[in-house]
């Protein structure tokens, strides 16, 4: 079921001295639940732009957001309706996690926020929580950012875009700051969730392997253009656009870069 449409979006920004420049140029795209939707491009081609206007961080220039087929409020309870439903997981856990805060307080304060459960349930949720991303709640939940692994703390950043209940995901590289061994574990996490709470996921990523693996469909973004869609496998193993293929073979093969990761499937790390 199609949650979220973004429909035929263009975004320009004046640049002193130089005009407008096109950050995203004339693009569409949807998110159904249970799904996941791979976009892929090079730095510089309009995949954050997306994710700040899903966020509703940007106005589009031209083209509408849609949500269950209504156009998303600028303002008011609508508003924050909508950013209850769709979440953000960021590329760097560190900077996203408050280092003065513990856990508890990080998973507490979206569920206070959003009034997700009354407060006398609060440390059940925030331990259920916790649990759903495949941490121990005694061994974490009173520790800090900085004495977390990376991995650890990419978990908790998850779990708290998850305390809302939302329907969207959006992934920004969301493990592209972590060691290479524990990656893997960490988007089957996001994979399983997708999958059993029905959520529908935009996984932002310059990873053609990772896109292949966990992506239902792929779209490919050059210079703020979509350059080709399609059935994960087919972007991948049969690209059709010059861009696609020169990423292609610019990328590990995946195969042998999953290969290397085995034994990292479900990883806590």
């Amino acid at each position: 079921m199609t949650v979220l449409e973004v429909d035929h979006v263009t975004k320009t920004y004046a640049v002193r001295g130089a005009g407008r420049i096109t950050a995203l140029d004339d693009v569409s795209l949807t998110l159904e639940s249970g799904r996941t939707t791979g976009l892929v491009g090079q730095s510089g081609s309009g995949k954050s732009t997306i994710a700040k206007i899903l966020t509703q961080l940007e106005t589009p220039t031209s083209g509408e957001v849609r949500l269950d087929g209504q156009p998303i409020p600028r303002r008011g309870a609508g508003l924050r309706a909508y950013r209850q439903t769709l979440r953000m997981v960021f590329q760097d856990p560190f900077a996203s996690l408050n280092p003065y805060h513990s856990v508890r307080y990080h998973l507490e304060r979206p569920l206070r926020l959003h009034r997700v459960v009354p407060d006398a349930e609060l440390d059940d949720e925030v331990r259920r929580l916790l649990d759903r991303v495949h941490l121990e709640p005694g061994t974490v939940i009173d520790r800090r950012p900085h004495e977390l692994s990376g991995g650890q703390r990419q978990r908790v950043a998850i779990a708290r875009a998850l305390a809302s209940r939302p329907r969207l995901l959006v992934a920004d590289e969301p493990v592209s700051m972590l060691d290479v061994s524990i990656r893997l574990g960490v988007l089957n996490l996001l994979a399983d969730l997708g999958r059993e709470e029905g959520l529908g996921v935009l996984y932002i990523t310059h990873d053609l392997a990772t896109a292949r693996h966990f992506s239902d469909e792929i779209l490919v973004l050059n210079q703020g253009r979509v350059v080709e869609r399609g059935p994960a496998d087919d972007v991948i193993l049969r690209p059709q656009d010059p861009y696609t293929r020169e990423l292609r073979a610019a990328s590990p093969d995946p195969e042998k870069h999953f290969a290397s990761a085995s034994g990292t499937h479900g990883g806590a790390l």
